[in-house]
């Protein structure tokens, strides 16, 4: 069975009601069982039993080939420019502060390849108490529409001793009392995503940022047929 990320979305919420489930995680060695109360462990299992359910319901999918490429899945096994999704997860009692993608590693995927531009996240929202893990909210969603700026960044990034590393998302769930909202399109987000470049020391200069906005607008109406609005 093929479906689009919206199929996938819609089957998982509304038709088998993930949403306020619980479960648990065990770790069985010879004769001893135990309850996992880590919370670090939870996003990877999270993406293993979406696998899972994935095949015991016959959904058509492949996975990345390698764990550093983005994104996690592609729903369209004839085409690897659709259906593609990333899976995040994050701890609903706290702020979201899971990677969105590795900045300089996601400049380069959308130059070579501007389709993953219109990629899906889809979001699981945890809660964890003594081991029991609920689902709170689960959210389909682009790049877009779950970053925004910051006080020290036109696109809110983790920075590490002056280092551009992950981009971050903004509380985009609950955002009536924030300062910062999301953008609201995707070439708001590229036009961020550009500012950070210029403001950055290491590719302020370099030939890639002066191109970028040229080449992954041309590159993204030439591989979708839309142009970027």
């Amino acid at each position: 069975m093929k479906l689009t990320p919206e199929q996938l979305y819609k089957k998982l919420t509304k038709e088998y009601k993930i949403i306020g489930e619980k479960g648990n995680i065990k770790f069985t060695l010879k004769d001893l069982t135990i309850t996992v109360k880590a919370k670090d462990t939870v996003g990877n299992l999270i993406q293993e039993w979406l696998a899972a359910w994935l095949e015991k319901n016959n959904v058509e999918y492949r996975l990345k080939p390698n764990a550093q490429d983005f994104p996690d899945l592609n729903l369209d096994v004839d085409d690897p420019e659709k259906g593609l999704v990333e899976v995040k997860s994050f701890d609903y009692d706290k702020a979201a502060n899971f990677d969105v993608a590795n900045f300089m590693a996601y400049r380069r995927s959308i130059i070579d390849f501007p389709y993953r531009l219109d990629s899906d996240y889809l979001i699981f929202g945890y809660k964890m108490v003594d081991g029991a893990i609920e689902i709170a909210d689960v959210w389909l969603k682009k790049i877009w529409e779950i970053t925004g700026p910051s006080g020290d960044w036109p696109l809110k990034c983790q920075v590490k001793q002056g280092d551009l590393v992950n981009i971050r998302p903004i509380k985009w769930y609950n955002n009536d009392r924030t300062k910062f909202k999301p953008f609201n399109s995707a070439l708001e987000f590229l036009n961020a995503f550009q500012e950070n470049q210029y403001k950055y020391g290491k590719t302020r200069h370099d030939k890639a940022t002066a191109l970028f906005m040229d080449k992954i607008q041309k590159g993204y109406t030439a591989s979708t047929g839309k142009s970027l609005t």
